[in-house]
């Protein structure tokens, strides 16, 4: 069987010139900085300085999160990514009868600005750039981080940040929707105009390849599913009335990056290309900067194993390694305990040395776009574009990415690339270092980080007191105003902002949106 890469792409053992006939480098690869951004979205990329180093963390109280974040900060992060609990992710209270049992247990539980206002004590917003992974209430925890800056008195023109706020990639893999998709599509739009206006800074959306990788989606599909959405929020705002030129140097993206360098690095470079021609050619964008996918990195926690987990170092900075060579504007590297549990410190803090090893005791910063002209990274680069293009036509065949999801489009085609690669590894064909080959018989012992479970019911003390404390009509009033701007065309936030200023919590602003527009229901068989 000749090799394949993991997009199922030819893998030639020699490549050289022939592999390459007819290439132009001056249309392919360009200079870095300028278009097609190949080789990168900044002329002088790490050589000026570094990636930024987030570490993606989160759990238990915002107490508890809090001292994580400072312990980081002091050992050298240069970005802090939240991560949020899954009641607070699916717009649900700490004491709604769905949270029960999950709070704060992959990640901080948020219910309200008290709670904002105590995962950030003592970081100076103005200072640190922070990554929010939150999707379908996106807006509300962004308009907290605003709130608590506020009362810090940081203005909002000096934020600087991410949300995640991509739903469309919710339909497909992770399921962390609350509205239908066109609802969801219109409060993403609403944050792109509030933003544009009040908070320049921020980046409005991370397009994430992530969740779907993890999933299953090979690299061809990561990016063609990606990218696809992308378009599908493009044209979203551009129908509501915004210029692309407007917007659209606020977005950003988020892919994987597993162990295999070389179709990694191919795979981050034709993500670049393919974005700024999309930008330019269907969407006549003009700016430079609308057409530069600049893009945070995940290392592959699906890689990550509970067999001999010390080996999920080794992983973790070959797959850290390709994101840098790739041409990363951010980058998370995973814990080597996370296939146990939640990241001891000592296990984060192994993860950011491993970033800055490569940062600063390797050679890789002293040029930009070292794989430049190798045959096999061009090779595989122009592969990847090829067939992701082909699979991006395939869904603007089907009316685009949300036409695409409502048909399980998506869903299938990862679901079927899982399939693949699990008969693979039961077979041995597709080795895993310590559960299919290299395995030892003995049991490792381990101490994992555990959440205390009386932290759901602190979180639920913490809300009666709050709704005992707060003006409850004017609550009810503030909220009410939501849902006339959600039955209308007005901008959500402004409102919703008001409403969690009263101390509204998380929960009672989805329902307001709830209440209007309904929750989403995936068809049979979907």
């Amino acid at each position: 069987m000749d090799p394949v890469t993991q997009s199922g792409l030819p893998f030639d053992p020699v490549y050289g010139p022939d592999a390459l006939a007819g290439w132009d480098p001056q249309a392919q690869l360009g200079e870095p900085g300028s278009y097609p951004f190949t080789r990168g979205v900044y002329p002088t990329m790490y050589t000026g300085r570094p990636w930024t180093m987030r570490q993606y963390a989160g759990f238990g109280t915002a107490a508890e999160s809090n001292a994580r974040y400072k312990q980081l900060l002091a050992a050298g992060t240069t970005g802090l990514s939240v991560a949020f609990d899954l009641p607070t992710q699916m717009g649900y209270d700490s004491d709604h009868p769905l949270a029960h049992g999950e709070v704060g247990k992959v990640g901080v539980a948020i219910d309200s600005i008290e709670d904002m206002r105590v995962l950030f004590e003592g970081i100076p917003l103005d200072k640190v750039s922070t990554s929010m992974t939150i999707n379908a209430p996106a807006a509300v925890l962004l308009l907290l981080y605003q709130l608590v800056a506020e009362e810090q008195g940081v203005t909002a023109d000096q934020l600087n940040g991410t949300i995640q706020n991509d739903v469309l990639k919710e339909y497909i893999a992770r399921g962390t929707y609350i509205y239908p998709p066109a609802q969801s599509l219109r409060l993403i739009t609403d944050i792109f105009t509030y933003c544009r206006a009040e908070i320049p800074k921020w980046n409005t959306i991370s397009i994430s390849g992530y969740h779907m990788a993890e999933a299953g989606a090979t690299p061809v599909q990561e990016v063609a599913f990606t990218l696809a959405d992308g378009i599908e929020y493009v044209k979203a705002a551009v129908e509501s009335g915004q210029d692309v030129d407007e917007f659209a140097p606020r977005l950003a993206f988020f892919f994987v990056s597993r162990t295999t360098i070389l179709e990694e690095v191919a795979k981050f470079r034709a993500a670049r290309r393919m974005w700024a021609r999309i930008m330019r050619e269907r969407f006549g964008a003009k700016n430079p900067k609308s057409l530069m996918l600049r893009f945070h990195t995940q290392t592959a926690g699906v890689q990550l194993t509970a067999q001999q987990p010390e080996v999920n170092l080794v992983r973790v900075s070959v797959q850290g390694l390709a994101a840098v060579l790739g041409g990363t504007q951010s980058l998370h590297t995973n814990s080597f305990d996370e296939a146990i549990a939640l990241p001891t410190e000592k296990a984060a803090r192994l993860a950011l040395r491993t970033q800055q090893v490569i940062a600063y005791e390797s050679d890789v910063c002293q040029t930009v776009d070292p794989f430049a002209g190798s045959y096999v990274v061009e090779s595989l680069t122009d592969g990847i574009e090829e067939a992701a293009t082909r699979l991006i036509d395939q869904i603007d065949e089907m009316g685009g990415a949300v036409a695409a999801i409502e048909q399980g489009f998506q869903k299938a085609e990862i679901e079927r690339s899982a399939y693949q690669v699990a008969l693979e590894i039961d077979s041995g064909e597709r080795t895993v270092v310590g559960v299919n080959r290299f395995t030892i018989d003995e049991v490792e012992k381990y101490e994992p980080l555990r959440v205390d479970p009386a932290i759901e019911a602190d979180q639920c003390a913490r809300l009666e007191r709050l709704r005992a404390d707060r003006d409850n009509d004017e609550v009810v009033r503030l909220l009410a105003a939501i849902n006339e701007a959600a039955s209308g065309t007005d901008n959500l936030l402004y409102p919703m902002k008001e409403a969690l200023r009263a101390r509204a919590t998380v929960g009672e602003v989805s329902d307001a949106l709830r209440g209007v527009w309904g929750q989403y229901t995936p068809r049979d068989g979907f």
